[in-house]
């Protein structure tokens, strides 16, 4: 057998290992331009009014072609709010540390709104799958868990700046903080250029304030 017999036969049996890992590349940036048109129609619409078809339409594919990879607008959703989810939980775990007691409160505030804004002004879905009237209830119980990471790590991050506060007072102290948070980030993001600027200021204040009287100096 000559040399580009022996190559034409290697080649022939590399490129069936091959096609499957180039199907699978070819799906994911598929999956991944169905989940980017889906999060630009949720946001525009609400997730009630989505169709798979506008879904499609935005994503500039057939609707046979979005039914390749989703059965339903649900399934979309389901997948697109799990990637969410993900991401959100890896900031939890970048921002919301125990902080050193020394550190001025204005700076811990500023630094945690500044990076979960900036999450949410990257990804507007989120909030519109989170917040939804009628998600599904498969995101509605991620989100409730989400939710309840969320305030055990504020309570950790709380916790050496209230040293001497009990437990539930902690706890409490932790709700309010995302509770004025979730408030205050809808006016955020119903917001664009400076307004919205000066609706973060005022999300950080309103934290700042109330959460300076129970900081021990």
């Amino acid at each position: 057998m000559s040399g580009a017999e022996a190559a034409t036969a290697e080649d022939g049996q590399a490129a069936p290992q091959e096609r499957p890992r180039r199907r699978q590349a070819r799906g994911e940036r598929r999956i991944a331009q169905l989940l980017e048109a889906a999060a630009s129609v949720f946001t525009t619409t609400g997730y009630t009014a989505a169709s798979t078809n506008a879904i499609a339409r935005e994503a500039g594919v057939s609707p046979g072609t979005l039914y390749q990879f989703f059965p339903n607008k649900e399934a979309i959703a389901i997948e697109l709010g799990s990637r969410l989810m993900h991401e959100m939980r890896e900031t939890y775990g970048e921002v919301l540390t125990p902080v050193d007691p020394a550190t001025p409160l204005e700076q811990v505030v500023g630094a945690a709104v500044d990076r979960f804004i900036d999450f949410n002004c990257r990804h507007p879905v989120f909030f519109a799958l989170m917040h939804g009237p009628d998600i599904p209830g498969r995101i509605a119980e991620e989100h409730d868990a989400l939710h309840a990471t969320l305030v055990t790590r504020v309570e950790s991050m709380l916790t050496p700046l209230l040293p001497d506060t009990p437990a539930p007072e902690v706890s409490r102290t932790a709700q309010m903080c995302v509770g004025l948070y979730k408030a205050g980030l809808e006016l955020v993001l119903a917001h664009e250029g400076a307004e919205r600027e000066a609706y973060v200021r005022e999300l950080k204040n309103v934290l700042h304030r109330y959460l300076d009287p129970l900081v021990v100096d």
